[in-house]
């Protein structure tokens, strides 16, 4: 078995893929059921949509300008799970409250994230861009949103 190195996620067991499904079936199973003791049963045919609750508590909470400020301090994403569950909060938020992200390192890459013709990978930033989400680092946060008398201090400790 693979050791997981501390302060890392488990892997995710990916799901077998079956080979030579007919098509229009989830599994070869499903095909012989239907062509056999569920012959009578309409296959694929209706739609239900479900929704899975989740409760999001964010890191930090203040109000500026009139608007409820949810930050969301990140060291780092650790998978496609994490980072498109901010993507579903920001959804659900009313327009007077904002989700904001606070990077230790904008430039981070992304998990998984290709590396492009230039040699580069999409970064927290640019993910945090494109889809809408105000981020700042520790040097850009405004100085209205923090305690200024201790940011050198913070600085001389990271």
């Amino acid at each position: 078995m693979k050791k997981i190195r501390k302060g890392y996620r488990k892997a995710r067991v990916k799901r077998p893929v079956e080979k030579d499904v007919v098509k229009g079936y989830d599994s070869n199973w499903e095909y012989e059921l239907h062509s056999g003791i569920l012959d009578a049963w309409k296959h694929h045919v209706d739609k239900v949509e479900y929704t899975v609750t989740h409760k999001y508590e964010p890191d930090f909470v203040k109000e500026v300008d009139g608007k409820k400020i949810l930050l969301e301090a990140k060291g780092r994403f650790w998978d496609s799970a994490e980072y498109s569950k901010y993507v579903w909060v920001a959804k659900v938020l009313p327009e007077d409250v904002e989700l904001v992200f606070l990077f230790a390192n904008p430039n981070a890459p992304m998990p998984q994230a290709k590396v492009r013709k230039d040699g580069t990978r999409r970064s927290h930033g640019e993910w945090a861009s494109s889809h809408n989400f105000r981020w700042f680092s520790e040097d850009s946060i405004p100085d209205d949103w923090i305690n200024v008398k201790h940011k050198e201090d913070f600085k001389d400790e990271h």
